[in-house]
């Protein structure tokens, strides 16, 4: 930083010419926001005395304003508001607006996935989940009812699910995934919830899966599933930050519960996501 090692030295004063003032000949004091910031020197010292006094004074006031300019930028950060998912330590900004959605959502929580190996635990992603605010008049029913309570009771989200209203999932790899494995994985968990699929669902599977073929994710990628009613869902995969559109729209009511059942249904592939989400609806509803 070219300022820091202006300001460290008094080379704005030469010891050559101690009847020059840096009242109005100091850059530094522009810099500084502080026009007449720094005293004339004081005649009566020695040109070394004044050199010394002049330096004191600027290291001080360099001081000054780095520690402003540190807690400005430290709230300009904070204007910005996040919720840290605690085993991944992702961070999932609140509230978010996603492409076709109507309106803000609000984050109600966040978990992790995690694969066993060799009877090792290895997280894959963290997850949020996101819900457009007019659903929560919708849940009345369920108003003071604990976390337990919420998380054991099926109905509510089916309800959530079924609200004409957005719902999004942010999924974040905290790992690097090849596109078709994680496509695999989600396959495995989607089918099962599939008795019979018709071509509908069939074409809807193609679809996404399109998505995914041959394409790496790395660590950090979002993959966003963001619901607009119970048959028609959106898919947007961004490596960096918000995605500005989206890669495919499936169309499927089995296809579209299935996956919503993977994450928030009975036997979720997430529980610490379905125990926080239950966590922020009791808060919610109190």
């Amino acid at each position: 930083m070219q300022g820091v090692g202006a300001l460290s030295s008094p080379t704005c004063v030469s010891p050559s010419l101690p009847s020059i003032s840096c009242n109005h000949l100091n850059p530094c004091n522009t810099f500084l926001g502080r026009r007449n910031s720094v005293p004339t020197p004081n005649q009566n010292q020695s040109p070394t005395k004044r050199h010394q006094s002049l330096s004191l004074s600027l290291r001080r006031q360099y001081t000054s304003f780095t520690a402003k300019a540190a807690a400005a930028s430290s709230s300009s950060v904070g204007s910005e508001s996040y919720a840290e998912e605690p085993a991944t330590r992702v961070k999932f900004q609140t509230p978010l607006t996603l492409p076709g959605c109507s309106t803000s959502l609000s984050l109600v929580g966040t978990g992790y996935r995690e694969k066993v190996f060799a009877i090792i635990g290895v997280k894959v992603y963290a997850a949020g989940l996101y819900i457009n605010p007019s659903i929560f008049s919708k849940l009345d029913a369920w108003k003071g009812k604990s976390a337990a309570d919420i998380q054991e009771n099926r109905s509510l989200f089916n309800s959530i699910f079924q609200a004409t209203l957005e719902k999004s999932l942010q999924i974040v790899l905290v790992r690097d995934v090849d596109g078709k494995t994680f496509w695999d994985a989600l396959d495995d968990a989607i089918s099962p919830r599939i008795k019979s699929l018709t071509p509908v669902d069939q074409s809807a599977l193609s679809t996404f899966r399109s998505i995914f073929q041959g394409r790496p994710l790395k660590k950090g990628t979002s993959i966003f599933l963001t619901w607009l009613d119970s048959s028609k869902m959106l898919v947007s995969v961004s490596s960096d930050g918000l995605p500005s559109g989206t890669d495919a729209t499936i169309e499927s009511q089995n296809v579209t519960f299935a996956l919503f059942d993977v994450f928030l249904g009975d036997a979720s592939v997430s529980p610490s996501l379905k125990a926080s989400v239950a966590n922020g609806l009791a808060t919610i509803l109190k």
